[in-house]
């Protein structure tokens, strides 16, 4: 059974840290593409970053506040978010998209086909 559960969200206050997992079950996550979405109320799911092996990428709304990594003993996904902002404050998401065959080139939630639950991330100013 191939699942994603996302966990580690919570409230925060502005310039604060989290660290947020993704513990995949079914597959390896070295063996795909591991993708961070968000999606806040009245916006758009947003791409945030991607890890397919050593390469690693990020939208530039994180870029340089985030860090996305992976455990392979633990087949888990991690984000590490620093210095954040009210404006960071969604849900935050896991996905992979239904293939091993690398991450898309834009952080396009429809290229992502497994998804997890789901974590919230509140941000407080």
């Amino acid at each position: 059974q191939v699942q994603l559960v996302e966990s580690g969200g919570g409230s925060v206050q502005d310039g604060g840290s989290l660290r947020l997992s993704c513990a995949a079950s079914g597959f390896r996550v070295d063996d795909y593409c591991m993708g961070w979405f968000r999606q806040a109320p009245g916006k758009e799911r947003e791409g945030i970053a991607t890890i397919d092996g050593g390469d690693s990428a990020y939208a530039r709304s994180v870029k340089g506040r985030f860090t996305i990594s992976e455990d392979l003993a633990e087949n888990t996904v991690y984000l590490q978010m620093d210095y954040l902002k009210p404006e960071d404050t969604a849900m935050y998401y896991c996905a992979r998209p239904q293939l091993g065959r690398g991450c898309p080139a834009a952080f396009d939630p429809q290229f992502f086909n497994i998804w997890g639950r789901g974590t919230q991330v509140t941000v407080s100013s």
